[in-house]
C-alpha cells in the first residue's frame, strides 16, 4: 500500500485557521477529487466536521478520533493508527487528508506527498503541517506556479517521495 498525505501550505507551512483550510482554490479542490476518487481517505473528527457535505462521495471515508462511540454517517471510525493501517491494508493507495494531528502521526510512514504550496503568508493561522525534512524526500514533480482566478492566490503544484 502507498500511503499518500494531500495537503495544502502557505508558506509558513499553515493549513487551516478556525477550523477552515486558508483557501479555496478551484484547481487545487480539482487535483484533490481527482486524485483521491477511488481511494479511501483518512481524517481527523476536526476535519470530517469541517466538510460542507459530510463525507466525501466517490471514497471510502476513514475518521481517525479518540472518541470510540462516536458515529459519522458515511464513515468508518477508528481509534488508532493500527486501526487504519488493517482497515486499508489491501488497498493501493491511501490518502492523509488532515488536519494537522492526523499528518503529524501518518508523516513519519507516508510514502508520498501532493503537495499545494500557497504563495502567500495567511494571518492569524492556527493549524500546521509538520516540518518535511529535506533529507528525507525528494521532489519529483513541480507545476505552477499558476494564478487562482477567483482568489488571486500563486500557488504550485509538487509531489514529493520519500527518499
Amino acid at each position: 500500500m502507498i500511503l499518500s498525505i494531500i495537503v495544502a501550505i502557505d508558506q509558513q507551512n499553515a493549513i487551516g485557521r478556525d477550523g477552515d483550510q486558508l483557501a479555496y482554490i478551484s484547481d487545487d479542490l480539482k487535483r484533490f477529487k481527482q486524485l483521491t476518487s477511488g481511494h479511501s481517505i483518512v481524517m481527523g473528527r476536526k476535519t470530517f466536521n469541517a466538510l460542507p457535505k459530510g463525507a466525501l462521495p466517490n471514497r471510502r471515508n476513514i475518521v481517525l478520533t479518540r472518541q470510540n462511540t462516536l458515529e459519522l454517517e458515511g464513515c468508518e471510525v477508528v481509534t488508532t493508527v493500527n486501526g487504519v493501517m488493517q482497515l486499508c491494508e489491501s488497498e493501493t493507495e491511501v490518502f492523509i487528508i488532515g488536519g494537522g494531528e492526523i499528518y503529524k502521526l501518518f508523516l513519519p510512514m507516508a510514502h508520498r506527498i501532493y503537495l499545494t504550496r500557497i504563495h502567500h503568508a495567511f494571518p492569524n493561522t492556527d493549524t500546521w503541517f509538520p516540518e518535511i525534512d529535506a533529507t528525507q524526500w525528494e521532489q519529483i514533480s513541480c507545476d505552477g506556479p499558476f494564478v487562482d482566478a477567483k482568489s488571486d492566490l500563486s500557488y504550485s503544484f509538487e509531489v514529493l517521495q520519500k527518499v
